[in-house]
């Protein structure tokens, strides 16, 4: 495997055997069992797979949550050479953004509810760095966790409005065997906290059963699950969402498929959550 910090040896590597396919997986680092799968899936499907690490500064709209994201390089590393990783990428914000840097890339429409609306700035910095990495690697293939639900379609939007060769590839939400999905900001959570945040997942599953049961308002479907989150007596609400699978716009009446999304604070850790619901009929 490996290892640079560095843009010219990285693209000296991925370009040495040109005929090779090659899969990205972009990470902030922390890795753990659903950055795995990412990875396991772009290695049946590639010939080779890369992986970066960075966090993001670009992406992050509060200085604390930035300072206290959790850190691990050597233990990312030693997990990402037992899966086989060809090639890691790990640069620092001088790399990404040098000095005298001034440009971002702002997809609007579908980055103005959800986690655009609650994280200001957030979607700009998400899709500047991905396409930064597009660049960088210049993959066939990349893959991305669904949890990140808005993060996929946000992506998936520049890849068609800027026309890059590459297929994005979303991956089911991988969970604790409770239901929780897995998220590198799981670790700031208290024993107490980890134990309430089950709420999330019950909250979308109790939503997807009211879904095929027949009901059809949303307003109805999103005080199911603040019913079940208020059950949490340290869950602080930020948003419950019934949206549209494609414009992530709000819904009234829920027809076919519907993405059902919360964000919920346990003291200072925001967890998010996501189910992509089919009604049938």
């Amino acid at each position: 495997m490996k290892v640079f910090s560095e843009i010219p040896p990285l693209r000296q590597v991925r370009w040495a055997e040109p005929l090779k396919t090659w899969g990205l997986v972009p990470t902030m680092g922390f890795l753990h069992e659903a950055h795995m799968n990412l990875v396991r899936r772009s290695k049946n499907e590639n010939d080779r797979t890369g992986v970066s690490i960075f966090v993001n500064p670009m992406q992050f709209n509060n200085a604390d949550d930035l300072s206290n994201y959790p850190r691990k390089l050597e233990q990312d590393l030693a997990m990402l050479e037992k899966e086989g990783v060809d090639l890691v990428w790990t640069p620092t914000p001088d790399t990404v953004y040098p000095k005298g840097y001034q440009t971002d890339i702002n997809v609007r429409e579908i980055t103005r509810g959800l986690e655009g609306a609650s994280r200001p700035g957030h979607f700009q910095g998400v899709a500047t760095v991905v396409a930064k990495l597009f660049n960088v690697f210049q993959p066939h293939r990349s893959y991305f966790g669904q949890k990140d639900a808005q993060q996929v379609a946000v992506i998936q939007q520049m890849v068609r409005d800027l026309n890059f060769n590459i297929e994005i590839i979303p991956c089911p939400t991988t969970r604790e065997t409770d239901g929780l999905a897995m998220s590198s900001r799981n670790v700031n959570l208290t024993a107490a906290y980890r134990q309430q945040a089950i709420c999330l997942f019950q909250a979308l599953s109790a939503a997807n059963s009211a879904c095929q049961a027949g009901e059809t308002d949303a307003n109805r479907i999103k005080e199911i699950m603040t019913r079940i989150i208020l059950t949490a007596p340290d869950a602080r609400i930020d948003y419950v969402s019934a949206a549209h699978i494609e414009t992530l716009q709000e819904l009234t009446l829920i027809e076919n498929r519907v993405l059902l999304s919360l964000a919920v604070f346990f003291g200072n850790v925001r967890l998010i959550d996501n189910m992509v619901v089919t009604v049938e009929g």
